[in-house]
């Protein structure tokens, strides 16, 4: 399986349709956004695939934000996201709370943890978790994402 990261997209269209054609292209089975969608437009976007959304600081009316996931047949895990895909437990937040993703990379639950907000891509083991920044759609150089293979947990950075 293989599972598109993206995150901080901040309502960019243009900048998050290059990252839609680019995980396409990466035949992506699902998509995990780590926060800062930025505005409803990004959302249909994500529409190709089962798409995982969480918010971030930058995500005012979060009523609104679910309710348009919702329509779109994808999911909301409001500020904390997790999954099991290929065996594989994976935690997603967008990190502009540290005391609560410190905890999840640490608490040695999840093989795998994505994150945003830093707007820098970044990968890192720490114990049996890989700890995944795809970086940023939006306000980073470069604009980038990941990819990860499941069940391996080898996460490739792109550059868009």
């Amino acid at each position: 399986m293989r599972l598109g990261v993206v995150s901080d997209t901040h309502g960019q269209v243009e900048f998050t349709r290059v990252a839609t054609e680019m995980l396409d292209a990466l035949e992506v089975d699902e998509i995990v956004h780590c926060g800062d969608i930025g505005g409803e437009q990004i959302i249909a976007l994500f529409a190709r695939w089962p798409s995982h959304f969480v918010f971030g600081n930058v995500d005012g009316d979060r009523a609104h934000l679910a309710e348009v996931i919702r329509q779109h047949g994808q999911t909301c895990h409001d500020r904390f996201g997790s999954l099991e895909r290929a065996g594989r437990k994976i935690a997603f937040l967008h990190s502009d709370d540290s005391r609560r993703f410190a905890s999840e990379v640490s608490s040695g639950q999840w093989d795998l943890v994505c994150y945003g907000h830093t707007h820098v891509a970044h990968q890192e083991r720490q114990g049996n978790t890989l700890v995944l920044n795809p970086g940023a759609v939006y306000r980073a150089n470069p604009h980038s994402i990941a990819v990860v293979e499941l069940p391996d947990l080898t996460a490739t950075h792109v550059n868009l």
